[in-house]
């Protein structure tokens, strides 16, 4: 512990975000640069615990008080070394994950906690610049080759610990580029995609192979796979998403939240589904709820309002969520910062009625009831009907699984056991293999909708099992089995 007295001298610091009116004109990430010195007092602050449960939040086991206490020392190099010795892409993580280890973090029983994600993106951003994240082929090949259906984070870290191992990896993906929703279904404005070029750069040079604008289970099927490779792990993700069936839901005008991100996305919001002018309503108060609503308001919506069914969170810990388990507590991302300023509204506590249309069966207007819940099943409110203008609708109320059929189907016809669980998932036995063998399931096509650290937890498990199937042993390190879950 390099600075014992740091949690009490020094308070927790963010980089400041660019002003709203500056950043909503372009799509760059939202945060201004953070000085050295100024980080440096942020690590301070760690007070390298007895029991550093900052571990226990997050599934990769990062070694958070080390990395630390190597930044407050100045010892980057390192940093990056210890940081990277349990999370192959940091800054994802750094970038996008809610920070269940902050949640955990034991100042915060009392206190703010100590600023790990801003810590964790420094480190790899500098180690970026100074030329230290180098490729790492292997020694030798084993000649054994793995196929990983799916390029997100869990699919990448597999891809990344199997090429090391010295196997011949394929990385596929029905996209056109490689990332999953890290490329298209997260707006450049939380995370520019030169991140995941870049780290591209560093796998393909270590030996991992990447076919995109392949469909796997349409452009080959699950026999063609298994006939040229010699392990497959899934991969895919969760993305069969959650729907609304209101009165009205085929009017034009209402789309899915990765119906409108992914064109969005592509050409920095010159997209065949625009919110240029519109009345815009977001159903959905998560993350991909307020994505929607920091791009729509890049291309010019005229207002945009957020509706959320849950009451509103509130902005402290609750008695019923202790540390140190993740609380559901009020956020003012980013993108809800830019709907307050720019007079948008946030709405809580509401359901969707109706999707009204006009005669020529475009989306109108949207009627909506306040509700009492959950305790009470959503119960409508009387006399809180009303109508709220809307052209552009996006649905972004997460999702339910994988997509079952195509590849999944296939492979159900071949398990030897029941191929999904009682949610829809792929199940898998405790080394991520499913029901069929030499096939794996990582992520949250097996665990169900979930963070971006627990796909890459199990992204790098389901690898040392994939190890040890063709090899018979492994020195791959493994984060969690499949059954863990996050502390509740």
């Amino acid at each position: 512990m390099a600075d014992p007295k740091g949690f009490l001298t020094h308070d927790r610091e963010l980089p400041p975000r660019r002003p709203v009116d500056v950043r909503i004109r372009d799509w760059r990430e939202v945060y201004d640069d953070f000085p050295a010195e100024r980080l440096t007092r942020q690590a301070a602050r760690c007070m390298d615990c007895g029991i550093p449960f900052c571990h226990n939040g997050c599934p990769l086991g990062n070694l958070i008080p080390e990395w630390n206490d190597l930044v407050y020392r100045d010892d980057w190099r390192e940093a990056i070394e210890r940081l990277h010795a349990t999370n192959n892409f940091p800054e994802f993580t750094g970038r996008l994950c809610p920070a269940p280890c902050e949640a955990a973090c034991v100042l915060g029983i009392n206190a703010d906690p100590v600023a790990i994600k801003r810590v964790e993106v420094e480190i790899i951003d500098r180690a970026f610049a100074e030329g230290w994240v180098t490729p790492q082929p292997p020694l030798a090949r084993t000649g054994k080759r793995v196929a990983v259906v799916g390029s997100g984070p869990a699919g990448l870290a597999a891809a990344q610990q199997l090429t090391r191992a010295g196997h011949d990896v394929v990385v596929f993906e029905r996209a056109d580029a490689i990332g999953g929703l890290l490329r298209y279904g997260i707006p450049e404005f939380k995370m520019e995609k030169r991140h995941i070029d870049r780290r591209m750069e560093q796998m393909a040079a270590e030996g991992t192979e990447f076919r995109t604008g392949v469909n796997v289970g349409v452009d080959v099927t699950a026999a063609e796979l298994r006939a040229e490779f010699d392990a497959i792990v899934l991969a895919g993700g969760a993305t069969a998403w959650r729907d609304l069936p209101a009165p009205g839901r085929d009017a034009e005008g209402v789309h899915q939240a990765m119906e409108y991100l992914p064109p969005a996305n592509k050409g920095f919001g010159d997209s065949t589904v625009s919110a240029r002018g519109k009345h815009v309503v977001v159903i959905g108060g998560g993350d991909t709820g307020a994505d929607c609503i920091g791009t729509a308001i890049r291309q010019g919506a005229a207002s945009v309002t957020q509706l959320e069914i849950m009451p509103m969170p509130p902005a402290d810990r609750p008695g019923s969520q202790p540390w140190p388990t993740y609380p559901m507590l009020f956020k003012m991302e980013s993108a809800h910062e830019e709907l307050a300023e720019l007079g948008g509204d946030r709405v809580y506590a509401v359901s969707t009625t109706e999707f009204v249309k006009d005669a020529e069966g475009r989306l109108a207007a949207l009627r909506l009831v306040d509700v009492e819940g959950p305790a009470t099943g959503f119960k409508p409110v009387p006399g809180t009907e009303r109508e709220i203008p809307a052209q552009l609708v996006t649905l972004a109320m997460g999702f339910l699984g994988p997509e079952q059929g195509g590849l999944l189907s296939e492979l159900a016809e071949l398990s030897a056991g029941e191929f999904f669980d009682p949610r829809g998932n792929v199940a898998r036995n405790k080394t991520y293999q499913t029901g069929v063998d030499g096939v794996f399931a990582a992520g949250d096509m097996g665990r169900g909708q979930s963070l971006i650290v627990w796909a890459i937890a199990e992204g790098r498990s389901a690898a040392a099992a994939v190890d040890e199937y063709l090899t018979g042993q492994t020195a791959l390190p493994v984060a969690i089995p499949p059954t863990a879950r996050p502390l509740v």
